[in-house]
């Protein structure tokens, strides 16, 4: 076969819910599907739509006060935190019932950066828990418009499951003072629980808010299957009934106080350029987290209701709740695991539901503040305690170590690494361990030297089948990865030690390209060295199967030219064929053989 000169190549998850119909997307109207609801509302939905709203305002008001104080921030502002971005994701929101709101899983990630910097000033808390949601705001809505939708499909599922095993271990934590009636000074997880095993056996422990805080906890988890008794609201009036009609706040138990009358107004988050830094991180941070988990559930959803969900859309409704929570008095939020079956269960129908909702607490904020002025503190702590318990993943960790036991510590690492490290240090961990696990199965591919293994069509890995005959002279190499920077040298010493260790003198390497996605500059730099080696030794270098834009990459990198049509063949059985009719070999295919005449 024939070669030009030889030049240098140039430098040049859930079940899937239907796809959207052609044209469904198309203009302004894609960016405000609420608008689109309401267009196609019908009427019989309502009733429906406004009895869920009304249920789901139960589990409103004590989870937004609850995760409020979770988050360092004043109670109130939980409460502000759900009414406008449910208004806001009602009309941006492509979800037809997701809940969003303050939410266990970003309280650790908010306290950590709050805690430390407002120096017990709630002004101040509240300025910094607003900045990061209008920063986990910002990126998610260009995340969206850049339909970077998928970004956070790179987290694997044990390294999900570790993060948030993590965060949850760390607000669980954080709450079990608040249950026992006494303070700490917060300083990290696990000093934590060492402060908290210190302060119980010293007898800190106030009796009638354990009492009160464990009964809730209790109440609430006994409750939680029921798909029709409202078990947080059970549980919250119920404890806020004993305190109030015990007098138990006169023997030292904690009760939320005085609310603040009246509706969020709109503010600008000010803070120093000293908080920056914190508040970056903190508000991508938490975008990544919010995104995950409002991904997953609204493809259950959607995929429960025969709907389609547009992930870039849906990061978008979540960056625009998240800029309203931050411009009225809130903190960051995102969808709730809590809220939404609530929401199914009542028999919601559109975003109207949450529509319901947040006016209902609006309404509640403007008329009657004063009935939560006895919701005990412990109480609070256990509605946080029992969502951070339903965050911890165990059961398919297990089975996960069954599977694969490395994977199983690769998350293990993660839920360390936020519990010794911190919250948004963890999530930065886990972001360095996903890429190194990503590089790590790309760096080492499997790769296989092909035969021909008798009673088998195609050609297959000589290792796998040790029968498997290989053709005289021709050496036929496949790489099951895409080729870049990180495994360009390992292909290259790879094949080298499959032509040394071929059973005659090589004269055609074919390269079985079909798995190969894509090809970089480093690699094809690469293998333009790789075939000056083999021609050296009189081994011609060809190309099976490859996909037709991995090609086109050649051919602008200039490998194509090089190597030469000629030695691009359609499949490994086509190079197979063209070899044996140019290099005349002792060679008989099994297929090739005459059939034996049975007596």
């Amino acid at each position: 076969m024939s070669r030009p000169a030889s030049t240098h190549p140039t430098t040049p998850t859930p079940p899937a819910a239907p796809r959207p119909p052609a044209g469904r997307d198309e203009g302004w109207q894609r960016w405000l599907p609420g608008l689109q609801v309401l267009r196609g509302y019908q009427l019989e939905w309502l009733r429906r739509d406004l009895a869920a709203g009304l249920v789901l305002t139960t589990m409103l008001v004590p989870v937004g006060i609850a995760y409020a104080e979770a988050s360092g921030v004043p109670a109130i502002h939980g409460l502000y935190a759900t009414i406008v971005p449910l208004l806001v994701y009602a009309l941006f929101g492509p979800s037809r019932i997701l809940v969003l709101g303050p939410d266990s899983s970003l309280a650790a990630l908010i306290l950590a950066v709050v805690l430390p910097l407002s120096g017990g000033d709630p002004a101040r808390a509240v300025a910094l828990a607003g900045a990061m949601a209008l920063v986990a705001g910002g990126v998610c809505v260009l995340a969206g418009l850049a339909r970077a939708g998928f970004v956070t499909e790179l987290f694997s599922k044990p390294i999900r499951y570790g993060y948030m095993n993590g965060i949850a271990l760390t607000v669980l934590i954080s709450q079990v003072p608040k249950l026992l009636g006494f303070s700490i000074e917060s300083d990290g997880p696990l000093r934590n629980l060492w402060a908290i095993v210190q302060a119980a056996l010293q007898g800190k422990t106030q009796l009638a808010s354990f009492l009160v805080g464990g009964g809730t906890l209790l109440a609430i988890l006994l409750l939680k299957r029921s798909r029709r008794l409202p078990g947080v609201l059970i549980a919250v009036v119920g404890a806020t009934l004993v305190v109030g009609l015990g007098g138990l706040a006169a023997q030292g138990v904690k009760v939320l106080g005085p609310v603040p009358q009246g509706l969020p107004a709109f503010a600008i988050p000010w803070i120093s350029t000293a908080d920056l830094g914190p508040v970056l991180l903190g508000g991508l941070s938490i975008a990544l987290v919010s995104f995950a988990d409002t991904s997953v559930l609204s493809r259950v959803y959607a995929a429960r209701q025969r709907a389609y969900v547009n992930p870039n859309q849906e990061l978008v409704g979540l960056g625009m709740a998240n800029l309203a929570a931050g411009f009225f008095q809130g903190f960051a939020i995102s969808s709730s695991s809590s809220r939404t079956p609530v929401a199914e269960a009542a028999g919601a129908k559109t975003q109207l539901t949450g529509v319901v909702g947040a006016l209902a607490v609006a309404l509640l904020l403007v008329a009657a503040p004063n009935l939560l002025g006895n919701l005990p503190h412990s109480a609070l702590a256990a509605v946080v305690i029992a969502s951070a318990i339903g965050l911890i993943e165990v059961r398919d960790l297990l089975r996960i170590h069954r599977m694969q036991p490395w994977e199983f510590w690769l998350s293990i690492v993660c839920t360390a690494g936020v519990m010794v490290f911190g919250a948004i240090e963890g999530i930065g961990l886990a972001i360095v361990i996903a890429v190194i696990e990503f590089l790590w199965d790309a760096w080492r591919p499997h790769f296989a030297v092909l035969g021909r293994a008798e009673g088998v069509k195609g050609y297959h890995d000589i290792t796998r089948y040790p029968d498997a005959r290989q053709v005289p002279g021709l050496v036929l190499f496949r790489w099951d990865a895409p080729l870049f920077f990180a495994n360009a040298e390992l292909f290259h010493e790879r094949v080298l030690d499959a032509v040394a260790a071929a059973p005659e003198p090589v004269r055609w390497l074919v390269v079985a390209a079909e798995p190969v996605t894509s090809v970089d500059v480093t690699s094809a730099d690469m293998l333009a060295e790789l075939d000056e080696q083999l021609q050296a030794a009189g081994t011609e270098l060809c190309v099976a199967e490859m996909k037709d834009p991995v090609k086109d990459k050649l051919k602008r990198f200039g490998l194509f030219t090089r190597l030469g049509e000629e030695a691009f063949f359609p499949t490994v059985g086509a190079a197979v064929s063209a070899y044996l009719k140019t290099h005349p070999v002792d060679w008989v295919d099994w297929e090739d053989k005459p059939e034996k005449k049975t007596p």
